[in-house]
């Protein structure tokens, strides 16, 4: 499909969406927005797609909302509006979706653009890139699921230091503190993310997107209650070609040529 605000391809199995708006660090309009839920749900259904990558044209990844986008008619943006209609969805579609999501932070990923990397199953960061939380400073709250990733990455002192003092975050750091899974130079980015996206498309997808589901309830359930999915997930997972696929494989002593199924 064409969209006027992203970049799409689909190459063995992996579905690129890169955020096409250059010239404004690549924030958030009203059509990137609603490009962007429709680019993952096609994600999302697409037997095709087996793994994700989200990045950024240009020097950055996302800057955040485009605080010169004009709400149609002339009015005063509703904020409410905003994140129930256009970027809460967007976040949803992310935790939810099935398949790894490989978050390529090519450039600054701040405000609502952070919160997109944030939503990803894995970043990988190009070392010249910096991660700032720009709520602050025009006086809002982080949004877009920040207030949720914030604390379980960081814990609440760092947190609340990183929500309210706006100070950026450099590549180094971020990696110390656990935001990003890897640190890349600039000029190796594209070839190690495109790795990634490639082990992960090769995998057992099935298995993924149950760990990825189990993961994301680990964070708020109790043991017992993980536990007894565990019991159904990993029938589940039992059932699935890939296991067939993975177990004789291990008896034959080659590498496993899974599916996704």
């Amino acid at each position: 499909m064409e969209y006027t605000t992203l970049l799409t391809s689909l190459e063995e199995n992996v579905y690129t969406i890169t955020l096409n708006r250059p010239e404004s660090f690549n924030a958030c309009n009203e059509a990137l927005t609603s490009e962007l839920q429709d680019a993952l749900r096609f994600a999302t259904d697409s037997e095709d797609v087996r793994c994700v990558v989200l990045t950024g044209a240009g020097r950055a990844f996302c800057s955040g909302q485009d605080l010169k986008d004009a709400p149609t008619g002339g009015g005063k943006r509703s904020l409410a509006d905003s994140l129930q209609r256009r970027y809460n969805p967007i976040i949803e579609l992310m935790t939810a979706m099935p398949k790894p999501i490989i978050a390529g932070i090519n450039g600054v990923a701040a405000g609502a653009g952070l919160s997109l990397a944030l939503a990803a199953d894995v970043r990988i960061m190009s070392r010249k890139a910096k991660l700032v939380e720009a709520f602050i400073g025009i006086a809002l709250i982080p949004d877009s699921g920040a207030t949720y990733w914030y604390p379980r990455l960081l814990g609440y002192p760092r947190a609340f230091e990183f929500a309210t003092l706006n100070a950026p975050i450099e590549a180094d750091e971020a990696l110390r503190l656990g935001l990003v899974n890897s640190i890349v130079e600039s000029d190796t980015f594209p070839t190690a993310v495109s790795k990634l996206a490639k082990t992960y498309a090769q995998g057992p997808t099935k298995a993924y997107g149950f760990v990825k589901h189990l993961l994301r309830k680990g964070e708020v359930l109790s043991l017992e209650e993980m536990l007894a999915m565990e019991v159904d997930y990993q029938q589940q997972a039992g059932e699935s070609a890939d296991y067939q696929e993975g177990v004789q494989s291990f008896i034959e002593k080659r590498s496993p040529k899974f599916t996704g199924k």
